[in-house]
């Protein structure tokens, strides 16, 4: 009897009721990172804390054959371009948050099997590349024009399909200015790493992470709607298997806290003083500007408003925020929840989707405020010199 793909790859499914984290889902929790949220402290997130969801494999580039992105399809002048001849178009810098739609998966309940994201599927970096619609401009896209297919050289197998990461924009969005959609070569200053990319990638200002294509190779216009596994069948918003369901396109709100204090090693959680402790975090959204966030500290019965740091004129950045708690010793859970200006805002029950894309459930963060002796429970001094 002969082998096929199927026999490697599994179907869709929904954990079973009780069913802990499967093997599966560790080797991919393995592989894919999230941001520590301690990091959140940094305007700029450095590469190596930067969330990473890697479909199939970080492709290898050799230095030699120079790599090559192809623009075709429903154009009047296929272009090939190297990294050079892509230097040669106006450089454009954008400050932009990224966020897997995955983020928060592993709450739900049923909870979908796929990559376990608890919160920490974000980061935010400076993209410097080319505006798409400067090389579609040079290419001359038809009048005919619906689609633009991004093809990367990741190459793998999913729910039994073969296929290279592609994923395709609407023609306004790909040709837009608000946002701009760049081809970029650079994070941070820097070539892109290999894992977020190198030598090209696609950056989509808000929108969810599965539109940033990486290690793109082939930009292609198209007359027809792309219905590429990517975008029809994965990274739909559905309440069953059969269900055509919404695509996933922007990022909605969310508010995320540093964790205050300091952690236990297993379980993270977190233990203070009493006194006032300043808590701070980082909004964002993709649909339109955070216009505010509030604190709860009593696991969201009670909210008030924290302090949003200023616009910086970084649209498509996340925002600084604080607001000083005082705190008194016991149990408390700790959420922050940010709204943006088209009154969106985050949930306290989340509603499920079969995917487990688009959560933006408000975070909890439990935290143990200590009487305040500076003991701890086996009389030892709490900040011994040793570790």
């Amino acid at each position: 009897m002969g082998h096929r793909l199927a026999d490697a790859s599994a179907p869709a499914r929904l954990a079973a009721p009780d069913e802990g984290i499967g093997r599966d889902e560790l080797a991919l929790a393995t592989r894919n990172h999230g941001l520590p949220l301690e990091a959140l402290r940094y305007d700029v997130t450095p590469p190596g804390l930067h969330y990473v969801l890697t479909h199939y494999d970080i492709p290898y580039v050799a230095e030699d054959p120079p790599w090559q992105l192809t623009v075709g399809g429903r154009v009047r002048r296929p272009l090939e371009l190297d990294l050079a001849a892509l230097r040669a178009f106006p450089e454009v810098t954008t400050r932009v948050t990224l966020e897997c739609a995955g983020n928060g998966r592993a709450l739900l309940t049923p909870r979908p099997v796929s990559q376990p994201w608890l919160v920490e599927a974000v980061g935010t970096a400076e993209w410097t590349g080319v505006p798409l619609r400067l090389l579609l401009a040079e290419a001359g896209v038809a009048p005919d024009a619906v689609d633009i297919v991004f093809t990367g050289a990741d190459h793998g197998v999913e729910r039994g399909v073969e296929q290279d990461y592609q994923r395709s924009l609407p023609i306004d969005v790909a040709t837009g200015t608000e946002p701009e959609v760049l081809v970029a070569y650079a994070m941070n200053g820097a070539p892109l790493p290999p894992q977020h990319g190198h030598p090209l990638r696609l950056v989509v200002p808000g929108w969810y992470g599965m539109a940033h294509v990486k290690w793109l190779r082939d930009i292609a216009v198209t007359d027809v709607p792309f219905t590429g596994f990517q975008q029809t069948v994965a990274y739909r918003l559905r309440q069953e298997a059969g269900d055509e369901g919404e695509p996933v396109t922007r990022i909605a709100p969310r508010a995320l806290l540093v964790p205050p204090g300091f952690p236990d090693f297993m379980s993270r959680a977190r233990v203070v003083r009493p006194g006032t402790v300043v808590l701070e975090g980082r909004a964002w959204s993709g649909r339109a500007p955070v216009t505010g966030v509030e604190v709860s500290s009593d696991a969201g019965r009670t909210w008030k408003r924290a302090e949003l740091e200023p616009a910086d004129g970084r649209r498509w950045a996340w925002r600084r925020w604080h607001f000083a708690w005082e705190a008194s010793p016991g149990e408390h859970v700790l959420s922050a929840r940010a709204t943006d200006s088209e009154g969106r805002t985050q949930p306290l029950e989340q509603p499920w989707n079969r995917g487990g894309f688009a959560v933006n459930l408000v975070q909890r963060v439990p935290v143990l405020c200590l009487e305040d002796d500076r003991t701890d429970r086996a009389g030892q001094p709490a900040h011994p010199s040793g570790q």
